[in-house]
């Protein structure tokens, strides 16, 4: 017999994101992309370890919503992601589930690159993504 846990576990991973969970994650925005914002506040080690960054805690907020907010695929291919990413056009035109398998590549990348974040940030590609959400919130809400 299949437990609620479990079946709560299986929901939660396939879910679509509600629109309350999309207006969080564009309310960061304006708020990443403000002038003179910058998502590593320092770097620390190096000397014999490698160096790894301290986040603006905007960032690890932003971070803590797409890991437990109903964001992730767990199924995502990381060079698919990657690619998919980096397509602009993707991006513009990318659904739901398109974006969860993006945001999965955004937040996992840090595990193997420390700085995977901020880069994520500086680049633009979080910005194209919450564009792109911004969009589907409109066509959600008419």
């Amino acid at each position: 017999m299949v437990s609620v846990r479990e079946i709560k576990s299986i929901m939660d991973k396939t879910r679509l994101p509600t629109l309350e969970e999309i207006e969080t994650l564009t309310s960061y925005l304006p708020r990443l992309y403000a002038e003179g914002f910058s998502p590593i506040e320092s770097w620390s080690g190096g000397k014999g370890t490698l160096p790894y960054p301290k986040y603006d805690p905007l960032v690890d907020e932003f971070f803590r919503h797409v890991a437990g907010d109903g964001w992730l695929d767990y199924e995502y291919k990381f060079e698919q992601a990657s690619e998919m990413l980096r397509d602009d056009d993707k991006v513009k035109t990318a659904s739901l589930e398109q974006i969860k398998t993006m945001l999965t590549f955004c937040i996992r990348g840090e595990r193997f690159s420390d700085g995977h974040w901020g880069e994520m940030i500086e680049k633009g590609y979080i910005r194209r993504i919450l564009e792109r959400l911004n969009e589907i919130k409109l066509e959600l809400l008419k």
